[in-house]
């Protein structure tokens, strides 16, 4: 018997039908293998397309003095090698200056936005996790702001920041009497604040939804737990909810600067073509020295400085995030 077995399972294995049957699995694995990589195919292609195909035009484009001159044929634009660069970052002079102040200008807006975002998604999720009537009314009234499209609800804003008959203005000055006559939110200082406004209340519920996500992952377990050791709500909130939330924040943290710092959408909608100078976003100002200006070769500049600083931030953050989350493993 002992014998047999092994004799029966070579000839099982020598057969014909087992080498017929052999190569035939082998195609088969392999078709499974690259199915996936020509499914994604059509959007490596697309994304080619979209945007890394205008991307390289971007940067050629910077290294040409393209002007409205050669607007119909660009590539006979004279080459101007890193004279772009030099105008951009030569903060003495006038468009060096205007693209630093507004490089601080939206510094200081995305740093505010982003963390007032993120304290009120936060603060909206946490509350939220809590059973009480009409909790599924609530979430979904604090999901409006982002499913509305950008621009109704930019330009509803823009009715509301009205000097005259702004809803703004008639609760701050008429009703509540907090200011002593009607202000203008949409030129001078104030324009800031009216954008931060606007880009605060369309982008908390993407952090209260990405937030509320992450806390369904947190085992109910741990706060029971910690109820019976005499936590308080802050204590719990400090001591699980924030550290179970970090991979969560992280992404959502880059995310929302991303987001925020090349925001264009909102303050071209809300000021125009020209933002004034407490609101002068560095994507606007990017617009106006391409589009308004008409030199194009100085705006490719300006938008390839941009994209290497935000790439030296993601790489910095990610970076630093990796290794905080290695050295809290550890």
């Amino acid at each position: 018997m002992t014998t047999t077995a092994p004799a029966a399972a070579d000839v099982r294995k020598d057969s014909p039908g087992a080498a017929a049957h052999e190569p035939r699995r082998r195609p088969g694995r392999i078709r499974r293998i690259g199915l996936p990589y020509l499914l994604l195919l059509p959007a490596l292609i697309l994304e080619l397309l979209v945007h890394l195909v205008p991307m390289v035009i971007g940067i050629v484009m910077s290294f040409k003095e393209l002007t409205q001159f050669y607007i119909r044929d660009w590539g006979t634009a004279p080459w101007s090698n890193l004279r772009n660069y030099q105008v951009s970052v030569d903060f003495d002079a006038p468009v060096g200056e205007a693209l630093l102040h507004s490089f601080l200008v939206t510094i200081a807006f995305t740093v505010l936005s982003v963390g007032l975002c993120w304290l009120i998604g936060t603060t909206a999720a946490v509350y939220m996790q809590d059973t009480f009537r009409g909790r599924g009314l609530l979430r979904a009234l604090f999901l409006v702001p982002y499913a509305l499209p950008v621009y109704a609800a930019v330009i509803t804003w823009v009715f509301m920041f009205q000097h005259d008959n702004g809803l703004v203005n008639h609760v701050l000055h008429d009703q509540l009497h907090l200011t002593d006559k009607p202000s203008f939110w949409l030129i001078g200082d104030n324009s800031f604040y009216a954008l931060l406004t606007v880009s605060v209340w369309k982008g908390w519920p993407f952090a209260f939804l990405i937030v509320m996500a992450g806390l369904q992952n947190i085992p109910g377990e741990l706060y029971e737990a910690a109820a019976l050791d005499g936590a308080g709500r802050w204590q719990q909130i400090r001591r699980i909810t924030l550290p179970s939330l970090r991979p969560v924040n992280q992404v959502l943290v880059l995310v929302l600067f991303l987001w925020t710092f090349n925001d264009f959408n909102t303050p071209y909608v809300l000021f125009g073509k020209t933002a004034p100078a407490a609101a002068d976003l560095i994507s606007v100002h990017i617009y106006q020295a391409s589009f308004v200006t008409w030199n194009f070769g100085t705006g490719s500049a300006m938008s390839v400085l941009l994209l290497l600083f935000l790439l030296v931030v993601t790489g910095v953050y990610l970076v630093l995030t990796s290794r905080g989350r290695r050295t809290s493993d550890v």
